[in-house]
């Protein structure tokens, strides 16, 4: 049996037509839609060279709308990430404390905001900082966005990194408990570190939801990112609407792309790493690591005289 019909059976002759016929009505539909779309617009006059020209030829389109908002989206993005990393860190680890306290506060504060659209929290926090503090109106938008990104994107990174440790065998706890490190060192140590590569696909799945959701400030709050410049700029060069959210959405694109390509690289890295390179734990490391109380000497660790070496018991 091949590898590629291992998993199923091979289609036989009426298969294999009934496949090629239905893959050909699919390409003529696909084609259909194309037709249309492209005719629809050539009917619009939105095909226009003209319409397109000032993304080729004039910079002002660029440095006057595209890139400002572009920065501000990466501004706003970048700080939401830096903030929400570290703090559903916190927050997941912190909801497999042993302490019920502690994991009921994590996991009220958790549930509650991932529960909430994060709209609704840009929204709230727009006007706290418009009755609450001396924020200008100018930089409100910002504050707004980056905080309702941060309190949602916060919640869901904790879920994904409390899934990922509970995805480790429950052997790797026990073993770094049997040489006598702690909980926090437990954590800190093994669980953590193991559990990255297995989180880093959801971990980079919301990044990009958090560069694509900077744009709900734009349409809600006034925020100037990058979506928020295609009203202005279809304003200045003749209602090219079509053509100003084309190219805002190659940009998303490509940023989404290049954030996806750099995290594949780094998982298949980290994979490689861990597959070429071994630790081993020696018998300073565990005395550093050990629990004050529970000293662990080389006896125990099959150092000479002890249990794992070759000497003589004296019998």
């Amino acid at each position: 049996m091949s590898e590629s019909t291992r998993l199923y059976d091979a289609p036989g002759p009426r298969a294999r037509r009934q496949n090629v016929l239905l893959t050909v009505v699919f390409l003529i539909a696909l084609a259909a839609v194309v037709w249309w779309v492209v005719q629809s617009l050539a009917d619009k006059n939105q095909l226009e060279w003209a319409k397109w020209r000032p993304f080729f030829t004039d910079s002002r389109a660029w440095q006057t709308f595209l890139l400002p908002g572009l920065k501000n989206t990466l501004v706003a993005a970048a700080l939401a990430m830096v903030i929400a990393l570290p703090l559903g860190a916190l927050f997941g680890v912190a909801r497999l404390s042993d302490h019920w306290w502690v994991r009921g506060g994590a996991g009220t504060v958790v549930e509650f905001f991932r529960a909430i659209p994060v709209l609704i929290l840009m929204l709230f926090a727009n006007a706290a900082y418009s009755e609450f503090t001396g924020v200008s109106s100018d930089s409100r938008p910002l504050y707004a966005v980056v905080t309702g990104l941060v309190l949602y994107n916060a919640s869901v990174l904790a879920e994904i990194v409390r899934a990922g440790i509970l995805s480790l065998p429950r052997g790797q706890t026990d073993a770094a408990k049997a040489i006598g490190m702690r909980k926090s060192q437990v954590m800190r140590h093994v669980l953590l570190p193991q559990s990255v590569t297995a989180m880093l696909p959801a971990i980079v799945s919301q990044l990009v939801v958090i560069v694509k959701d900077t744009a709900l400030g734009g349409a809600m709050l006034g925020f100037s990112e990058l979506l928020a410049s295609v009203r202005p700029m279809s304003a200045n060069y003749g209602a090219n609407t079509i053509a100003s959210f084309t190219v805002v959405a190659v940009i998303f694109v490509v940023l989404n792309f290049t954030l996806t390509t750099f995290a594949g690289w780094l998982e298949a890295r980290l994979r490689r790493g861990k597959r070429s390179t071994g630790a081993v734990v020696g018998a300073a490391a565990v005395e550093e690591l050990a629990t004050p109380g529970e000293h662990v000497g080389h006896d125990d660790l099959g150092g000479p005289g002890g249990p794992g070496s070759g000497g003589a018991s004296g019998a």
